[in-house]
């Protein structure tokens, strides 16, 4: 089977590294540090399955087009990725389908915002309305820092458009967890799930970024608590879209957090999560496009087998640019990273990656996502890092913690 994979970050080599394994893969428009990546709209490839990466051509409907023109396109449409597309909407959508959440409200008036900060006590969770790049959340304890996200976002000073309406929650506390369950529109099943460090330095300090590392397995994630997860979250989820006449084929990623009351879905998106997929599918063996084409056609039920992984771990560490998230330093050549990959159980995965003069550059802010694999956490870690220590460039900057306590 011929597939290509639409995007150009790590998620998207991490996913036509692991679809290689089966198959052909292209890669539009991808970058130069990802094998098989073509610079060319994806309606001018031919391919037997389209798999879309990133979430905004998801809102922007290429899978519509895609599908219109006869392809078969693991990604939901327009309509289903509003689940991503618009917070506000997302938490209808939980409401509606009896999924628990956190308390919110949603806002495009600056006095009732700060009004219902008033009724919150302690933690303080403000997220825009629409897509931005996984950097428009602010959580704080700090009221003065949640009115200033209040009054930035809402004037259009940090997002633009995006944070116009913007999302109010009651913050939750507990330790966090990513399922991504991949849908055919009327059932799903799970992968293995991770654990992801949203923000930028260690002990979780910093501001919150598009995410600076993963690991997987992950402890507290027992098959009983992702079979809770499928049928009170994701099941119930993709009911309340067929209601509205969604038909949801793609991956829904499941974003949660058990509190001490018990678990609370914080998120969906409607996309391979990053860096997550860099820790999942490398430790998948069976046959990963052979499920996302039984996904697309609607008839995961027709499958004999399920996913299945091994039994080792695998840790991936963010390398990202020097002034990540704000505003990152871009154009200076990549060291290392050859000797980084022959490192045993070690795969780099390109992101934020250009070409200059046939010398691979940064051209983002997360540059990098290097996965260790292993038959323990720990020795994934150590590979991971490894090949941290021998990749270089001026400024770059990552998390020395990710996966030390895989209690978290």
């Amino acid at each position: 089977m011929r597939v290509c994979v639409v995007g150009s970050g790590g998620r998207e080599h991490a996913l036509a590294h692991v679809l290689g394994h089966h198959h052909d893969v292209v890669v539009a428009p991808g970058n130069p540090g990802i094998p098989g990546s073509v610079d060319m709209p994806p309606s001018e490839i031919d391919a037997d399955l389209f798999v879309i990466g990133p979430e905004a051509p998801l809102v922007d409907g290429l899978a519509d087009r895609l599908r219109a023109a006869g392809q078969l396109v693991f990604g939901p449409g327009a309509d289903g990725a509003r689940l991503e597309g618009s917070k506000a909407w997302m938490k209808e959508v939980l409401v509606e389908a009896g999924v628990s959440t956190a308390a919110h409200g949603t806002f495009s008036d600056e006095a009732a915002a700060l009004a219902f900060l008033d009724t919150m006590d302690g933690l303080f969770v403000v997220k825009t309305d629409g897509l931005a790049a996984g950097k428009g959340v602010v959580v704080t304890t700090d009221r003065a820092e949640a009115v200033d996200a209040v009054r930035s976002y809402l004037s259009g000073d940090a997002f633009g458009d995006a944070g116009r309406t913007l999302v109010i929650e009651e913050g939750l506390t507990g330790p966090e967890l990513s399922v991504l369950a991949i849908c055919d529109g009327h059932d799903a099943v799970a992968l293995a799930p991770a654990q992801d460090f949203k923000r930028l330095g260690d002990g979780d300090a910093g501001p919150n970024t598009g995410g600076m590392g993963a690991y997987s397995p992950v402890p507290l994630a027992t098959s009983a608590t992702v079979n809770d997860l499928m049928d009170t979250a994701v099941r119930p989820t993709l009911a309340a879209l067929r209601a509205r006449g969604i038909d949801y084929r793609g991956v829904l990623y499941c974003g949660l957090m058990y509190t001490p009351t018990g678990p609370r879905v914080l998120e969906y998106n409607v996309r391979f999560g990053d860096p997550e997929t860099q820790v999942v599918l490398p430790r998948l063996t069976s046959d990963l496009g052979v499920l996302l084409a039984a996904a697309a056609t609607g008839d995961l039920a027709g499958r004999a087998d399920q996913p299945t992984f091994d039994d080792g771990a695998a840790v991936t560490v963010v390398c990202a640019s020097e002034n990540y998230p704000t505003a990152p330093r871009t154009g200076d050549p990549i060291q290392g990273l050859a000797d980084a990959s022959a490192i045993d159980g070690v795969s780099v995965f390109a992101a934020g990656v250009g070409d200059r003069d046939g010398c691979l550059v940064t051209t983002g802010g997360r540059v990098l996502t290097v996965t260790g694999q292993g038959p323990t956490v720990s020795e994934a870690r150590r590979r991971a890092y490894e090949a941290v220590s021998v990749i270089s460039w001026p400024g770059m900057q990552y998390r020395t913690d990710i996966a030390a306590d895989p209690t978290r």
